[in-house]
């Protein structure tokens, strides 16, 4: 076998290997975006009205930025990621929680 045969097939090996692994990230990536398996239900839900001041994971309204930004307890038009179909039973001192911003 020559020289040139070799590294021939060194690199056939070598980009096989290379394409192998390709796929393989390719693969994971698509698994990693796929939505959830099974009913296709949402495991959580946003919860508007029910975080503390600063707790809030995003959309506090105008002049604050997003998660944390809510500048006041139960504030209507912020919200919070809870367990799905809990929302409407959480109780506040304002109310109960809202899948919409409360005015």
């Amino acid at each position: 076998m020559s020289i040139r045969t070799t590294a021939s097939n060194k690199t056939r090996q070598a980009l096989a290997s290379l394409f192998v692994s390709a796929i393989a990230i390719a693969a994971v990536a698509v698994a990693q975006a796929a939505p959830p398996q099974g009913d296709g239900k949402a495991t959580t839900e946003k919860c508007y009205g029910v975080a503390k001041a600063g707790k809030n994971d995003c959309a506090a309204g105008p002049g604050t930025s997003c998660a944390g930004s809510s500048t006041k307890d139960y504030q209507g038009n912020s919200w919070k990621r809870v367990p799905a179909g809990t929302c409407l039973n959480i109780k506040t001192p304002h109310g109960m929680g809202s899948l919409t911003p409360k005015g």
